[in-house]
């Protein structure tokens, strides 16, 4: 039985799997659990498998990712980036373009939009051209600009 069948089953039955019997399961199994659970807007059952995943298996790469995006999901920004910042110090070098504009998006939604410029720069060192990024840093060096002009007329 695959991991969503067996998470459905337990739900259905008013119960959720143990921490015993998720750990039988790779972060990556879990991850494409919760992809699926999303797919089929069952986001409650992927938020606590979500949970479960993390508490497993902490530094993972998949488990970061996926509770990242689950957090920024809920609108818990602080949660999202939090998580997406553990992820690019995992990830370091070979931190992907997605995990940038993901991680500016939750910086600019938690009213951070320094940090935010910050880590697009960054993104933009690694992948000078990829354009969401190139996007994110022309909406943010506008928005820091107005903010600036703004306190110099006051």
């Amino acid at each position: 039985m695959s991991l969503v069948n067996q998470l459905i089953s337990h739900a259905n039955l008013g119960r959720m799997l143990s921490d015993g019997e998720v750990s039988q399961y790779s972060p990556t199994e879990i991850r494409e659990a919760i992809q699926q659970l999303v797919a089929n807007d069952n986001n409650d059952l992927a938020y606590a498998l979500g949970d479960a995943g993390i508490s497993l298996y902490p530094n993972s790469e998949d488990m970061l990712a996926i509770n990242g995006l689950l957090a920024i999901m809920r609108q818990d920004w602080r949660l999202g980036v939090d998580y997406l910042e553990d992820l690019m110090t995992l990830q370091g070098e070979h931190t992907q373009p997605f995990t940038y504009v993901m991680l500016v998006r939750a910086l600019r939604c938690n009213l951070d939009p320094a940090r935010a410029l910050e880590v697009v720069r960054k993104g933009l060192k690694a992948y000078p051209q990829h354009t969401d990024l190139m996007a994110e840093s022309l909406s943010l060096e506008g928005f820091t600009d107005a903010i600036h002009s703004t306190e110099v007329a006051h």
